[in-house]
């Protein structure tokens, strides 16, 4: 009888960093604005732009999206282009 060959399986794991994309308070910009700009670049529903907008308000800031850098990054520069305070971390 003939013996299978083994198969070895090797297991390759990437690493992803989970970043945050944080607004931050400005007080130059008007609620309607921020949670418009929320809604329109983060897809975020009316009453989840209202609740990170509060949230920037009073703590100065708030994590309105997670993911990749890459995913990160053109809502990030979309955000700064309407005139928000925002930053990757």
């Amino acid at each position: 009888m003939i013996a299978a060959p083994e198969i070895k399986k090797s297991v390759k794991k990437e690493i992803v960093e989970v970043l945050s994309l944080v607004l931050y308070n400005d007080d130059v910009n008007s609620f309607d604005h921020v949670i418009n700009s929320l809604m329109s670049i983060c897809n975020m529903e009316l009453m989840e732009s209202e609740q990170c907008a509060w949230i920037v308000h009073t703590n100065g800031r708030c994590a309105v999206n997670k993911g990749e850098y890459s995913e990160l990054e053109p809502k990030c520069i979309a955000l700064l282009d309407k005139g928000l305070s925002a930053k990757i971390e």
